[in-house]
């Protein structure tokens, strides 16, 4: 939303004798504005209103009193004119009770009294929020109706709206989550009178409509979004203003419970081991002695307020996850208000799409793919997407890889763009000065590695993504997008150039609109970059995969070669090697952290006998560089990634020998 303040504006007759112009003001101030506050008097004494506490929040029941108890004229807060603000917030906090499915209620509403005609309203139903406004032009006059929906919205739980509108563009947020946002074809009026108007709280003037839950906050914040003041928190505590009457524990106690001090009311602490987490625990804490951490129920998870700082204790086996055939990739990643995901890059005809449900990760969809080599999971505005990498040309003979986009109807990815590709082996997806881009790695083209990769470029007006700029590469592996300072750098890692693995892997940086060449590395078979930072501090990490070289006498056909760290000098302006790891056929890198802990994974895969090799992860030691402190047994390991829910951190790899990838849970002590 724009944060331009379009306020009404009183114009004094520039031309008037004896007078000089007027300064501009807003007809309101531009501080939050109670609504609530106004209408009901400080110590909530009023006919047919009720304090009430539920869930450690106390709200207002006005379902008891006439509309006009609960109600005061627009011109109180509308002190230097009687326009209503064009931009604007609303923020309600409220516990709605359970509605018949027909059923509407007002949350408040703006009536013009003499013909009673409703200037503004915001009424909400079991599944919809509507919000209401009249709009006049030489036309006439017509009431417009803004709806969102809300299928949260009846759960017996206090909930906070923030409704932010900004001329034709209505945006509601419930609870600090994901915005619902609408651009109306009748834009919200620059001139709404509010002349004789009243504002009616939890009606409509009238008894029909009237609300009957409890609300806690309804805020009027002229000319900006209140989100960005309001989020992150938690339901009922997502407080811009409440009444005084609101603000301390003297509301009406549930059943015979006896008034208590607010802190002998919200804290109490349960020892011992972890109890279960639920709407009788909401808001209660739980201290961990074993781990000395101290946590709060939030909805039906512990989550973490004071911990002693975790140190990683030691890997186990979690769960073991069936694939369609053997994974070549993997990409974790999550989806507001769906959850979280895991897709495999499997070799055969067809690749999975996991989820996390009941802590393990479970079947949810399968996509077909050629000889998939990996995803990458990407975001534009509220349009979430997943492009796969397609190593081989489908059953017409044609090469593709696809872009897929998620339906928030069917909750599935759908095939969104087809893009032309050769022997892809990834994807990288990044942003660049407001604007979106997509990289692929080509591979070869027939028995030619020496090929072009290509740069994709986001149209918005076409919502395509389009050809921008294309670099040369050999046998591409992997692409890495990072950032430094204002600069955006994009490196790759170059395999093979059709008769060595000894070729140059480049650093390219972002100038004048594209991709120049910034740096070069002497790599060998690389197959990946990780880019990865400890504190003030950047890092790259190579992954060395193989030494061959078809012209030499003596073919060099190692596969236990020295991966590199290098890291960036500022004063030289480039990379350094910082430290060499001795890797067997190196696929992966994957940088975590534990704590105040910072590691390194690298996925060996083959150390020329077989492809049983221990992957090992590296702790960071300071000087001492990166120091092996775990050697995990893998078969032909592909890919790492890691993760964290608010169970704990986990790892997850693939394996590009046997349709089974693993999920290890890091154990912390």
């Amino acid at each position: 939303m724009s944060v331009l303040l379009t306020l009404c504006v009183v114009l004094l007759p520039l031309a008037t004798p004896g007078r000089g112009t007027r300064r501009w003001e807003p007809c309101t101030d531009l501080r939050p504005l109670d609504i609530l506050a106004e209408a009901v008097p400080p110590d909530g004494t009023a006919s047919g209103i009720s304090v009430t506490r539920v869930q450690g929040a106390l709200g207002l029941e006005l379902s008891a009193a006439a509309p006009h108890a609960v109600s005061f004229p627009a011109s109180r807060i509308f002190v230097r004119c009687d326009l209503f603000p064009e931009e604007f917030s609303i923020v309600v906090t409220l516990k709605p009770p359970s509605l018949p499915p027909k059923k509407n209620e007002y949350l408040f509403s703006v009536v013009a009294e003499g013909p009673d005609a409703l200037l503004l309203g915001l009424r909400y139903s079991p599944a919809r929020v509507h919000f209401l406004f009249l709009r006049e032009d030489s036309a006439g006059a017509w009431q417009t109706r803004v709806t969102f929906r809300s299928p949260a919205l009846m759960d017996s739980q206090w909930h906070t709206l923030v409704l932010a509108v900004s001329e034709d563009s209505f945006s509601l947020t419930m609870d600090c989550g994901v915005p619902v946002d609408i651009t109306a074809d009748v834009p919200f009026p620059a001139t709404l009178s509010m002349q004789g108007a009243r504002f009616f709280i939890g009606s409509r003037s009238r008894t029909k409509g009237l609300f009957t839950g409890l609300v806690r906050q309804l805020v009027l914040l002229p000319g900006s979004d209140a989100t960005a003041q309001l989020c992150p928190c938690r339901n009922a505590d997502i407080i811009l203003s409440i009444p005084p009457v609101l603000q301390g524990l003297t509301g009406r106690p549930e059943g015979n419970e006896v008034l208590k001090y607010p802190y002998e009311t919200s804290m109490k602490v349960t020892l011992g081991s972890r109890p279960p987490c639920t709407k009788v625990e909401d808001a209660q804490f739980w201290f961990d002695a074993g781990r000395k951490g101290l946590y709060l129920c939030v909805g039906s998870e512990w989550v973490s307020v004071l911990a002693a700082t975790e140190k990683l204790d030691y890997v186990e086996e979690y769960q073991r996850l069936h694939t369609p055939s053997e994974t070549l990739g993997l990409e974790v990643f999550l989806i507001p208000e769906a959850g979280l995901f895991v897709a495999t890059a499997n070799r055969k005809a067809t690749s999975a799409i996991y989820k996390w449900m009941d802590g393990k990760f479970a079947s949810y969809q399968n996509i077909p793919t050629q000889q998939a080599q990996a995803w990458r999971h990407f975001a534009i505005g509220r349009k979430v997407f997943l492009a796969v990498a397609n190593a081989d040309p489908n059953e017409k003979g044609q090469e593709f890889s696809v872009i897929y986009k998620w339906s928030p109807r069917k909750l599935r990815f759908t095939p969104y763009q087809r893009v032309p590709t050769h022997s892809a082996r990834d994807w990288e997806a990044f942003e660049v000065a407001g604007e979106h881009f997509l990289a692929v790695a080509n591979h070869r083209e027939g028995d030619n590695h020496n090929i072009d990769s290509v740069i994709y470029k986001w149209n918005p007006r076409t919502r395509l993504f389009e050809p921008n700029q294309t670099i040369a590469t050999c046998g591409a592996y992997d692409w890495e997008f990072f950032t430094v300072g204002p600069y955006s750098f994009l490196v790759v890692a170059n395999a093979f150039n059709g008769t060595s693995t000894r070729v140059q892997s480049h650093l390219y940086v972002w100038l004048l609109g594209s991709f120049q060449l910034f740096q070069s590395f002497l790599t060998f078979g690389a197959a990946d970059w990780e880019v990865f930072r400890i504190r003030d501090r950047t890092f790259l990490a190579v992954a060395n995969s193989h030494s061959y070289d078809v012209e030499m006498q003596v073919q060099n056909d190692s596969y236990v070669i020295n991966s590199v760290i290098y890291e960036l000098n500022v004063t030289a302006q480039s990379f350094v090697k910082f430290q060499e790891i001795t890797t067997c056929s190196a696929l992966d890198w994957e940088f975590f952290s534990v704590g105040e802990d910072y590691f390194l994974v690298v996925a060996n895969s083959f150390d020329g006998n077989t492809f049983l090799v221990n992957s090992i992860i590296y702790r960071w030691q300071g000087y001492e560089g990166f120091v092996a402190v775990h050697s995990l047994p893998t078969f032909g390991c592909r890919d790492w990634e890691a993760f964290r829910t608010t169970a704990g951190s986990y790892l997850i790899y693939s394996s590009a020998k046997e349709p089974l990838s693993r999920v290890l849970r890091l154990r912390t002590g």
